[in-house]
């Protein structure tokens, strides 16, 4: 029995229809191959979070990943030039000390699209820059801290002084010092991304000239507070359940909006560059003040109180805090 003839020329407009939007379905479903560049081991804070978040999405099946760790500065352009010619079409990883190396590469590349840790601006068409903007979270932790030391004195040890650091440090000091106008401050920075050891042994200096809270920008720092017998409070991720009675709170960053913006917008075709540090602010869910966990009870009410009203202020556009790149210095005698 023949098809009715306004019938078959409905089906054959419809699969018109399908045929034409074939590619830009297939485009927006189509899993799309991301690779991450770190000149760390994944286990550091800042990189992990990126790893995380990517990994994630590679779970829910949106892209397929790779990853090198441990990447030095000198190999890094290679390492990003074999990657875009492998055909990522989304290349993450960070750019601070290789900001030349990784932008030439970029210009080299122009259909490849980059999102970068950067202190520079993004770069057209394809170089898009982040960081983990966490100076609200940041703030609140340095207010916990201020309350939390008896002998007013915290001690800080950092990686580098670099904007990006120093910003976190200089919100936390201001936190600090919102609750506890007497509280000064000891600040160190290790010169290393990755030196647990290091850190700790600056963190034992600070400890045996009063400090009874540590601010652990680096890994190491938690450790020798928790052999003292000392407070820390936790940067990037947090770090309460290796040191359930060290850690009393953490700043943590979510890379997850950063990264599936870019991850969607490269699915669209429409990546360009532009700069993603926003992303990384509380309204954008992109950072948080941890859970206080272990420390729930243990943290004054009247304190806890006050962060709350702190935390809410910042969520409603009620209270801004300052972004301040200078090197935070010592205040401590």
């Amino acid at each position: 029995m023949s098809a009715h003839p306004l019938n078959r020329r409905h089906a054959l407009v419809l699969a018109a229809a399908l045929t034409a939007a074939a590619p830009t379905l297939s485009l927006a479903q189509a899993k799309i191959k991301v690779a991450g560049i770190y000149t760390v081991p994944f286990e550091q804070q800042w990189a992990g979070r990126l790893h995380t978040a990517l990994i994630a999405a590679q779970a829910r099946g949106e892209i397929e990943y790779k990853a090198s760790e441990n990447v030095s500065n000198a190999d890094y352009e290679r390492v990003m030039r074999e990657y875009a010619t492998a055909g990522n079409t989304l290349i993450v990883g960070e750019a601070f000390a290789v900001e030349a190396a990784a932008r030439k590469v970029a210009k080299d590349f122009p259909k490849v699209s980059f999102l970068m840790g950067s202190s520079g601006k993004p770069q057209a068409p394809n170089f898009s820059v982040f960081d983990n903007y966490i100076q609200e979270p940041a703030y609140l932790t340095g207010m916990i801290a201020g309350g939390m030391s008896k002998t007013n004195k915290i001690g800080m040890v950092g990686g580098f002084p670099i904007p990006e650091v120093n910003r976190l440090m200089n919100a936390f000091m201001a936190g600090a010092k919102e609750v506890n106008p007497k509280v000064t401050f000891s600040v160190s920075f290790i010169n290393s991304w990755f030196d647990p050891p290091k850190a700790k042994e600056a963190a034992f200096a600070m400890i045996d000239k009063g400090a009874d809270v540590m601010y652990a920008e680096r890994f190491g720092v938690s450790d020798a507070a928790k052999e003292k017998g000392k407070l820390a409070i936790g940067n990037v991720i947090n770090t309460q359940a290796q040191y359930p009675d060290t850690v009393v709170a953490s700043a943590i960053w979510h890379f997850e909006p950063s990264a599936d913006r870019a991850i969607k917008l490269v699915k669209e075709g429409k990546f360009t560059a532009e700069d993603y540090g926003p992303y990384s602010m509380m309204k954008h869910k992109g950072s948080s003040l941890a859970p206080l966990g272990t420390f729930e009870k243990k943290v004054p009410p009247e304190l806890v109180a006050r962060v709350r009203a702190k935390e809410k202020a910042i969520l409603d556009g009620k209270f801004n805090v300052k972004v301040d790149d200078n090197q935070p210095k010592s205040s401590a005698k």
